[in-house]
């Protein structure tokens, strides 16, 4: 049996992004040999549509860009999120870095100007929390990377 991993609903191809897209990963295939998929986008989730206005955090609050707060709505879908993966014994999961939701090692910086800083999403930091092992896709460049990441995932290592 595969273990199961949580994974960014936009990296299997569905196009929830705020901007209607996705970023399908192109080490998807070999994800799928390695484990069961489980994809949730923790923004729509929270009940935000798609498409959106672009979010970013700003201090302990989640702000679109004309400075409506929607923290409400990403902690709903990060607790939403860190249910389904408890409910399926999840203990990976496999998330967009930049994303407010899901960035893993980083964020925009709530400026709106494109650059990033060091932090965690609101799902992602939930979801270490949990002792869920959280990984940004940039990570997984290569065949390798996702064989490292099922290996830890077999050893149960988070």
């Amino acid at each position: 049996m595969k273990p199961k991993a949580i994974i960014s609903a936009c990296l299997v191809g569905i196009p929830c992004r705020y901007d209607g897209k996705h970023a399908e990963l192109n080490c998807r295939s070999y994800l799928t040999e390695r484990f069961d998929l489980i994809a949730v986008c923790p923004e729509c989730l929270g009940g935000l549509g798609i498409p959106r206005m672009p979010a970013e955090i700003r201090g302990e609050r989640v702000e679109t860009e004309t400075g409506q707060d929607v923290t409400d709505r990403f902690r709903s879908g990060a607790e939403q999120t860190v249910e389904i993966a408890k409910r399926n014994g999840a203990r990976i999961a496999i998330l967009k870095n930049k994303s407010p939701s899901c960035g893993v090692t980083r964020i925009y910086d709530g400026n709106f100007c494109g650059s990033l800083k060091k932090g965690v999403g609101v799902t992602t930091r939930l979801l270490q929390s949990e002792g869920i092992l959280c990984v940004g896709e940039d990570q997984l460049a290569s065949e390798a990377d996702v064989r490292a990441l099922f290996d830890r995932a077999a050893q149960g290592k988070s």
